[in-house]
């Protein structure tokens, strides 16, 4: 994982961002958010977001099209990061085992299939919700 101190300026802007977000942020509305920083153009928060992912500091989440700072430092040098999706408050838990990523991996392997990144993606409705709702 990279340290914070060698991001660029419009990195670090991001990546703030999205850690003080309470949900996924897609990179449209990153650009507003930052628009006072002088972004202008959608290329700018991509190029960003790019390098912060590459750098595990960032995850995009498939099915919404959206961004999460990462939850928690953890090895990622794996290739399978999971993720439960509250569809109510759009609150987002990562989870990492590696053991189950592992036997994932191996099935995936044993069908004779090359994975180079896989994301799983639970959505329903978080504990919170359904006390709420109770």
């Amino acid at each position: 994982m990279a340290a914070r101190s060698s991001l660029t300026r419009n990195q670090l802007w991001v990546l703030e961002k999205l850690e003080a977000a309470g949900a996924p942020l897609s990179a449209y509305t990153l650009l507003d958010q930052l628009r006072e920083k002088g972004f202008r153009a959608p290329l700018q928060v991509y190029r960003a977001l790019d390098a912060l992912v590459k750098e595990g500091l960032v995850h995009r989440l498939e099915s919404l099209n959206a961004f999460v700072a990462c939850a928690e430092p953890h090895d990622h040098s794996h290739s399978m990061t999971t993720f439960a999706i509250c569809d109510t408050c759009g609150q987002v838990a990562e989870l990492c085992d590696h053991d189950v990523s592992h036997r994932l991996e191996d099935w995936v392997r044993s069908t004779g299939f090359a994975p180079k990144h896989a994301v799983i993606e639970f959505r329903g409705i978080c504990e919170s919700c359904r006390n709420k709702a109770a």
